[in-house]
Parts: C-alpha cells; sequence; structure tokens
C-alpha cells in the first residue's frame, strides 16, 4: 500500500525537515502539529495544519492537539474493511499511512507538563494498525526508510512496519516506566508493587557466558571502548566488578578482578607502586584477568601491565604515551569509564520473575572491640581496609591485609575454614602479621586456629554467630584482636 499521508509531530526535531522534504519530493502529503509545522515551513515543506483537518485550534496551552476522530480514524482504520473506509468517507476523514512522533522529553526534563498524551495516543493508534500505517519514533530509521520507500514506489514492506510497530511500543512502554518510576521515587517506596525495568540496547557482545551463548548490554553503563577485541558478557562483569572495588578507595588504587572475584587491591602513592603490590598478592590469577586502576594510566604503569596477558585494563583515562604501549597488545581491551551514581537496587533475574534488594551504605565509624586485646591504630587501619575488599568477595570469604593492600584472598568456598587453608597455602609466610576480614560471622572457631598458624594477628568480623563466645575466647586464647562490624557482607 502506497504512503500518500504522513502526520509529523516529533519533540526531537532532528533531520525531521530533510526526512520531510524527501517524503514531499515522492508525492506525499504532511500533516503536522505547532513548532514541527513551523520548521518544516521554514525548510520550504508544504503542510497542512492538524487544526485544518479537526476543525478545532490547538487548545489548553498544546495540551490538546491530535486527539480527534478526523486524526485517529485516519489512522485507526483498517483498509481491507469496507465498513470502516466507508466510515471515513461519509465522514469526510482521509487516511493517514504514516505516523512520525517522538513523545516530550519527560526523562530530560522532568515535570507535569512533559508527559505527553496526544502524542503516545498516536504513536500507539498507529502501530496498533500496523500493516496499513508505518510509526516512526526513531529519527536513525530515517535515512533507511526513505532508501525503501525509494526502491519500492513509495511503499514499505510489512516486515519494515513490523519492526516500526516493535519499535514504537518498546517506546511507549519505556516512556511510560519512566514517568512512573518518577512518581515511585515521588513516594519514596522502597520495594513498589510494580518494577518498572527500562533499558536501551547498548551494544551487542562478542558473546555472552560461553561462546556458544548470545549477549548484549543495556543501560548507560559509562563505558568507552578504545581498543581491542569486542567485549564479552564475562567482561562487562568483571569491569563492573574492578569499578565497585575502586569506588570504595580514594586514594591511587588498583584491583585485579577475575572472575568478578579480586585476585588481589592495594593503594599507594603512585599506580605503579599500588599496582605491583596488587599483583604480588596472588601472582598466578591474574593471568587472563582484568586489571582496574582509579587514576589515569601512565608511561611506567603501562610499561608494567604489558608483562603479564590480560583481557582489559579499566581505567578512568589513559595518558598518550600509555595508549601507544598498550595499543601494540591487538586484543588488550582498553576500557575508559567515566565515574558513575550508585544504584539504588542490585536486581538478578530467576525463573520468571526477578530478585531486587536496596544497596545501603554503612560506615565502620562504630566497631565493637570483643576481646581482652585492643587493636593498635595501625592494625584498625587494615581492619577497615581488608573489610572494604571482602564486600566484593564471594562467599565464603576471607581477605587478609597489611596496611593498605592485600596480601591473601581465600574466597569462594561451602565453607569458612576452607578459606582460610587456601589463602595460608597461597599466601604462606605472607601472613605473618596480618589482619583478616570475613564477610560473615564465624561459625565455629576453627578458621580463628588456622588463621593464627600463618600468624595473623587481628580480626574483624560482623558478629552475631551462636558461637560468638567460642570465637572470642579462642581470640583472647591466641592474645589476638577482633572487632564486630555488625554489619554482614555476604554475598552469593
Amino acid at each position: 500500500m502506497r504512503i500518500k499521508r504522513a502526520l509529523i509531530s516529533v519533540s526531537d526535531k532532528t533531520g525531521v525537515a530533510d526526512f520531510a522534504k524527501k517524503l514531499q519530493k515522492m508525492g506525499v502529503e504532511i500533516v503536522s502539529t505547532g513548532g514541527t509545522a513551523k520548521i518544516l515551513r521554514k525548510n520550504n515543506v508544504n503542510v497542512v495544519d492538524v487544526s485544518k483537518i479537526t476543525g478545532f485550534p490547538e487548545m489548553l496551552n498544546g495540551r490538546v492537539k491530535t486527539l480527534h476522530p478526523n486524526i485517529e480514524g485516519g489512522i485507526l482504520a483498517l483498509r481491507s474493511k469496507k465498513k470502516h473506509m466507508n466510515e471515513l468517507k461519509k465522514q469526510n476523514i482521509k487516511p493517514i499511512d504514516m505516523v512520525v512522533v517522538n513523545l516530550y522529553p519527560f526523562k530530560s526534563s522532568p515535570s507535569l507538563e512533559n508527559i505527553d498524551i496526544g502524542g503516545v495516543t498516536l504513536v500507539r493508534a498507529g502501530a496498533k494498525n500496523y500493516k496499513n500505517v508505518a510509526v516512526v519514533v526513531n529519527p536513525e530509521r530515517y535515512d533507511r526508510i526513505i532508501e525503501e520507500l525509494k526502491e519500492n514506489n513509495c511503499k514499505l514492506g510489512e516486515k519494515t512496519k513490523e519492526k516500526l510497530a516493535s519499535e514504537a511500543f518498546a517506546y511507549t512502554a519505556g516512556y511510560d516506566s519512566i514517568i512512573s518510576n518518577y512518581f515511585q521515587s515521588k513516594i519514596k517506596d522502597d520495594f513498589p508493587e510494580t518494577v518498572n525495568l527500562n533499558y536501551k540496547k547498548y551494544m551487542d557482545l562478542r558473546y555472552g557466558e560461553n561462546p556458544h551463548q548470545k549477549g548484549a548490554l543495556y543501560g548507560n553503563p559509562n563505558i568507552k571502548q578504545l581498543h581491542g577485541k569486542e567485549l564479552s558478557y564475562n567482561n562487562i562483569l568483571d569491569i563492573d566488578a574492578a569499578v565497585n572495588i575502586l569506588n570504595d578507595f580514594e586514594k591511587p588504587t588498583v584491583a585485579i578482578v577475575k572472575h568478578t572475584n579480586p585476585t588481589g587491591v592495594a593503594s599507594a602513592e603512585n599506580l605503579l607502586k599500588a599496582y605491583r603490590l596488587a599483583y604480588q598478592t596472588d601472582t598466578i590469577s591474574p593471568f587472563g584477568g582484568i586489571v582496574g586502576l582509579n587514576r589515569a594510566v601512565d608511561e611506567k604503569t603501562a610499561n608494567e601491565l604489558t608483562k603479564i596477558f590480560l583481557e582489559c585494563i579499566v581505567a578512568p583515562k589513559f595518558s598518550k604515551e600509555a595508549l601507544t604501549i598498550l595499543m601494540k597488545k591487538k586484543n588488550l581491551r582498553l576500557i575508559q569509564v567515566k565515574a558513575g551514581r550508585k544504584e539504588k537496587w542490585n536486581i538478578r533475574s530467576v525463573t520468571n520473575g526477578v530478585l531486587v534488594q536496596n544497596m545501603p551504605d554503612f560506615n565502620l565509624s562504630n566497631l565493637k572491640v570483643v576481646t581482652k586485646r585492643k587493636p593498635t591504630k595501625n592494625e584498625l587501619k587494615s581492619m577497615i581496609y581488608a573489610f572494604k575488599v571482602v564486600k566484593h568477595c564471594k562467599s565464603n570469604a576471607l581477605v587478609f591485609v597489611k596496611n593498605a593492600r592485600t596480601i591473601g584472598i581465600g574466597l569462594g568456598q561451602t565453607s569458612r575454614v576452607d578459606c582460610a587453608w587456601i589463602a595460608g597455602k597461597k599466601s604462606g609466610k605472607k601472613l605473618n602479621g596480618s589482619v583478616m576480614a570475613s564477610d560473615a560471622f564465624f561459625p565455629f572457631r576453627d578458621s580463628i586456629d588456622v588463621a593464627v598458624k600463618y600468624g595473623v594477628k587481628a580480626i574483624i568480623q560482623p558478629g552475631g554467630s551462636i558461637r560468638d563466645k567460642e570465637v572470642i575466647d579462642a581470640c583472647n586464647e591466641y592474645n589476638i584482636a577482633m572487632v564486630f562490624t555488625g554489619v554482614r557482607v555476604f554475598r552469593h
């Protein structure tokens, strides 16, 4: 079916004048409203005002423009139904074959006046009748649509119109979810009855969790790839893990991540030193991992980073010299990450649903010393550092720290004592004089017994076990300090 008449009313006027001109050259009559009509006329496009078709002027400061049977009837009529076409003819209504509409910018300027009513109705009407009407909500589609119209005597194929309709319904659904979330935020209900998720595809991924799976990233992750192979699903997870760790530290800090877990974290006066210290935690696991840095990567640090195989390097910036060095590795992904806001919720998919939890801040200013020996100032600083790291490790998790660097990490086991054995086996004598952080309480004293064998001098943990006394007695027996945070940071 040839497109003879198009209604154009857009908030985002990018490319609309050129699009309308090309439609007009193909003999398409242009109907328009308000600001869009003005722009089209300025660009020598002949426009029929909507008010001429409806017989009514725009009302209520533009709140009512297109809500009229002469418009909606022209869009919704089924061309294959004689009754519909006879009704249009009887009411002197001409069909509308294309609807080009995008909505008031509520997301960028949330207000009651930016809640679009007529525009949403036009889009939904056109999409509902997609076999007869082409509905266009995205300016990026203009060029391709013009190409197809030129190739097919001003007609669009049904598959094209179906895709446009799908995009239109996704567009209005997303628009409504933004408005819904805005009102929910005003009510300040932590867990509303309905959760509306609205994410636009950001990029296709190299593959999913495994090469036989497809993957895509949605939303606005604030990442920019400067070099290297396409990102995979696992790369994104590891990048996110590295950035979340770095967000907890202000000094120059490096986090080395493998399978979303830190293999080493360190802070120092400069990135090069921080990287070397983080790497020394575990010199085997970083192979094929991701390195996150919270400062611009300089030449010296870049040279050091090239000494092992890495999948990604993540930083807020790279110097020109650093890029020259790192780009010599063809497949090494270099990712620039902007500082992002903290998410209100953590959302995970489960069968036929999602789990949602809030992401509250907590501080460690009210630690409770529960042993006879109090921690020294230096031990206390190390404890806080260790607890900041352990909250990013998969449970069960134990992190061993000296000053502002990890020296051992045990995690991801089904028993906490196994994590102590693993860290001890991997780090050995390095653990002597360290502090140990646990993400959850100790169910037995066995982890304490193991930690002491490797020279741990102080422990920080949430507390709350029915065997807390047994654990505290063990610490007193070994004359080591222990503090309770009162906050569990267990991660499944």
